[in-house]
């Protein structure tokens, strides 16, 4: 007989997420993914002057710093016909690079890591033997020294001795199918921990062009920064060299440490190759920064990171790839608490509506399942199929038009792991793939980007402004906007529309909507629900520790906070909802 569990909240993520799961035999037959976060931000931009948009939707996340705010700004730009300097856009390339970069390293090791890391276990670790262990897999990394593993086992036992775990509490710590040796777990929270100062670097880079973090300033037209290399008062040449040092920084620690890593834990837990297959459709519009003004089959708006042109994949047929359109996005609420004028629908993001019908239960509440509607979080579809967007669908896609540097990387891990192409749609293969994207990221970062920037510089181009389309006496009357940027977690678009110079309509259609939304009106599940019980198959050993489908929805890297976000436009009640 068929056993309920609920896992809630699901921790080490950003937002609210609930997971309720019907298992039998050690095994999820059923799942349901559900947002119990309620939010607002997205309408309250209507009647609001569209230069001003992205300062509000910027706070849809503080993790996902920048993107909202870039991708808000692309999108008037595209429907004003604002056309900013190239090193205005080189500029949101590298804010854009470095928090993709900065993201995935935090993902990894504090929010994921821990899922295979025993960090009690590193107590008992010998720092020789950690020290040997990281040679053995390939890492150089500066930090592994003998001095370092001693520092941090003994600062491990401390916290074990103190009997108050801190950060740690919480963790399965006395689940069997933790798998690292004592000394893999110690240098695996070595790294941890240097991965905490790794972050200083990162997000100092996005501070300088955007003068604060998170939410750094940005402008329609440009960037709200100023460059003379010869003036104190804005970017100058000390802030750019110091820039190139941080930028040389996150590579070498993405080279030697993160990815070095990343294999050694996928090759230990390699039976994940096979488990949390979602489904075998995937959507993007480039490599991992991509940003389109508008559909990027004719947007003249592109950055540095479109080696990759847009596709859309179905049924892992790599050797057939769909143009990417716009037009076949469409978002469902058949399981949301949400309703349409028009009835149990799918509406076009440019004609979305946000209006709220909570049927739940009050809480506090012990099943949501049983009705239709349990979740805050929408449904995307694309050409009415649940499809995969985020780095494994990027590195899919990449790999399918033959990006040479992400061919080389792919089949390099795939010869040193065992397994083939098919395998990475999975848990396992959701973890490659970020690490994947992430060293080819930070190579186009310090090899691409910046120095593109600086040759600029030294050309003596310091615009970062498209005066042309500032004021609102040179906009049309009416006219509409969307914005494509492949972002950490996924594909992101915005869609506005203006009407009289004010904002009339705004969606945003986010990643992890994409990924955590429920059942549509045909009772094809979310991917993350795919992943769970799409086969029958994941595991779940013990329900009173649900390590299994930890790992497996932490793959995605959640932000509920991002597929959450609306409010009335006035900033009046719509609806009560105890929590």
């Amino acid at each position: 007989m068929a056993e309920r569990l609920v896992i809630d909240p699901i921790t080490r993520i950003e937002g609210h997420l609930r997971i309720e799961l019907e298992t039998e035999g050690g095994k999820i037959t059923k799942a349901w993914s559900e947002t119990t976060q309620y939010r607002g931000l997205e309408e309250i931009v209507q009647g609001r002057d569209p230069r001003d948009v992205w300062a509000f939707v910027q706070r849809i996340c503080g993790v996902c710093t920048s993107v909202h705010a870039i991708a808000s700004i692309v999108a008037v730009e595209n429907a004003i016909g604002s056309n900013p300097p190239e090193q205005a856009r080189l500029i949101r390339d590298m804010v854009l690079g470095s928090q993709e970069v900065q993201d995935h390293v935090i993902h990894f090791y504090h929010l994921h890591a821990l899922d295979f890391v025993n960090v009690a276990s590193a107590a008992e670790g010998d720092p020789q033997a950690a020290v040997d262990f990281a040679k053995a897999i390939g890492s150089t990394w500066k930090g592994n020294t003998l001095e370092r593993m001693t520092e941090v086992r003994d600062t491990v036992q401390g916290i074990l001795d103190s009997g108050q775990l801190s950060i740690f509490t919480g963790g399965y710590w006395g689940h069997p199918d933790y798998r690292l040796p004592p000394e893999a777990n110690l240098m695996a929270v070595a790294h941890y921990l240097d991965a905490l100062e790794f972050q200083r670097s990162m997000i100092r880079i996005g501070t300088v062009f955007g003068g604060k973090n998170p939410h750094p300033n940005f402008l329609v037209g440009g960037m709200a920064c100023s460059i003379d290399p010869n003036h104190t008062e804005s970017i100058n040449q000390v802030q750019v060299d110091q820039i190139g040092v941080w930028i040389a920084e996150s590579l070498e620690f993405v080279k030697t440490c993160y990815v070095p890593d990343a294999l050694a834990i996928a090759g230990v837990y390699k039976d994940y190759f096979d488990i949390g297959a979602a489904q075998n459709n995937y959507l993007a519009v480039g490599m991992s920064g991509a940003t389109f003004a508008g559909d990027p089959a004719d947007s003249d708006f592109t950055s540095a990171h479109t080696e990759v042109k847009a596709g859309v994949i179905f049924d892992g047929d790599l050797n057939n790839i769909q143009p990417f359109d716009p037009n076949k996005i469409e978002e469902w609420v058949h399981s949301a608490w949400y309703s349409y004028e028009g009835g149990d629908i799918g509406l076009k993001p440019s004609e979305g509506e946000t209006t709220v019908a909570y049927t739940g239960p009050k809480p506090p509440y012990s099943w949501l399942a049983d009705s239709d509607e349990y979740t805050w979080c929408k449904a995307p579809r694309y050409d009415g199929r649940a499809v995969q967007v985020g780095p494994l669908a990027r590195v899919i896609l990449a790999y399918a038009r033959g990006h040479a540097r992400t061919v080389e990387i792919v089949d390099d891990a795939a010869k040193q792991l065992g397994i083939t192409l098919d395998q990475l749609n999975s848990t396992g293969g959701r973890i490659l793939a970020r690490a994947v994207e992430c060293l080819t990221s930070a190579e186009i970062l310090a090899e691409a980007t910046f120095p593109t920037f600086v040759s600029n510089l030294k050309g003596g181009d310091i615009d970062v402004f498209d005066t042309t389309r500032w004021e609102p006496s040179s906009w049309p009357s009416k006219a509409s906007g969307m914005s494509f940027v492949e972002v950490a977690r996924g594909n992101l678009s915005h869609w506005v529309t203006i009407e009289g110079g004010k904002v009339a309509r705004y969606q945003a259609v986010v990643p992890t909507t994409w990924l955590a939304g429920g059942r549509d009106a045909d009772g094809q599940q979310g991917p993350y629900e795919e992943s769970l019980a799409g086969n029958g198959e994941h595991p779940l050993v013990d329900p009173a520790q649900p390590l299994e489908p930890l790992r497996t929805i932490h793959s995605f890297d959640p932000c509920m906070s991002c597929a959450v976000h609306v409010l009335d436009p006035a900033g009046d009640e719509l609806k009560a909802v105890e929590s």
